[in-house]
């Protein structure tokens, strides 16, 4: 991380299944509740539906991290109109998935203007059903910094082929907290988009990169669950890891995948299935790689 905050001080500046993706019964969005959790001074993050929002208030503006679903904008922006009076200057998105952009072209209305990877623009574009107005109109291919004004910035870094072809990590200027997106599902199986770029081993090995970067200070946005550290995301790893193994290890005794899916994995797993990942469909992931 202080590698990171050198480089920052020195800068000049598929699916659509994934609107289920944060419920097994998800109330209508008139239910829905954004609530706000103060990180450090300048970074918030709001939870509602869909992935967590990260709110980063700059000297000059305010820059959001992931935009939920359309039919959240007027309670998201409410919600942000709460944290700071300063306009709202930009949306970066994580990611292409549904649950992290929809909202995007209302904030555009707002005056943001839209971040995200190369990817994620010809993804975005390749949907016909995505509200063109809530394109990224700045994109990236390895790294970005982004000013708000002053000293502080937004760092963004490309990390290819995990959860899919489009992932950004993003750091907030000097806060110590980075929004992962959806390479940190908190004690969840995680959703490896094998269709759209993503792959087990990729996705291993991004989040164990991004992990050497922080320190034990460093609070993490996930993409879906609750505030976090290293410690939690490297829980995370350690499960991918430990599960393809005893996948792998079926496999060598000569079961098929419905042997496989029917003898399951170790009981210490039980608590990681949910509705959209469940162990299942975990271990036919774990099944397509190897």
């Amino acid at each position: 991380m202080q590698k990171i905050q050198q480089w920052l001080r020195s800068s000049l500046v598929t699916a659509a299944a994934l609107v289920t993706l944060t419920v097994s019964a998800q109330p209508t969005m008139d239910d829905v509740e954004i609530k706000a959790t103060q990180v450090s001074e300048r970074v918030f993050m709001l939870t509602g539906a869909g992935g967590n929002i990260g709110v980063y208030v700059g000297d000059n503006g305010v820059a959001m991290v992931d935009a939920q679903y359309a039919a959240l904008t007027d309670k998201i922006a409410a919600a942000i109109s709460e944290i700071s009076d300063k306009p709202l200057q930009l949306l970066v998105n994580t990611h292409y998935h549904r649950d992290h952009v929809d909202g995007n072209a209302g904030f555009v209305e707002r005056g943001a203007k839209v971040v995200a990877h190369e990817n994620v623009l010809s993804r975005l574009q390749a949907d016909a059903e995505f509200n063109t107005t809530g394109l990224p109109t700045i994109t990236f291919d390895n790294e970005l910094v982004l000013k708000i004004g002053g000293d502080s910035q937004l760092f963004m870094r490309h990390y290819a082929t995990g959860h899919t072809d489009g992932d950004a990590v993003i750091w907030f200027g000097d806060e110590n907290v980075i929004h992962a997106g959806d390479m940190f599902f908190v004690d969840r199986f995680p959703f490896i988009d094998l269709n759209s770029g993503g792959n087990v081993q990729g996705f291993i090995d991004n989040v164990s990169a991004v992990i050497a970067e922080l320190d034990d200070e460093t609070k993490i946005i996930p993409g879906h669950g609750p505030l976090s550290t290293k410690q939690d995301w490297q829980r995370l790893v350690s499960m991918v890891i430990i599960t393809r193994e005893e996948v792998r290890l079926m496999q060598t005794e000569g079961l098929s995948a419905d042997e496989i899916v029917e003898r399951g994995l170790s009981d210490q797993w039980d608590s990681w299935t949910w509705g959209f990942i469940t162990e299942e469909r975990w271990i036919r992931t774990l099944l397509q790689e190897l």
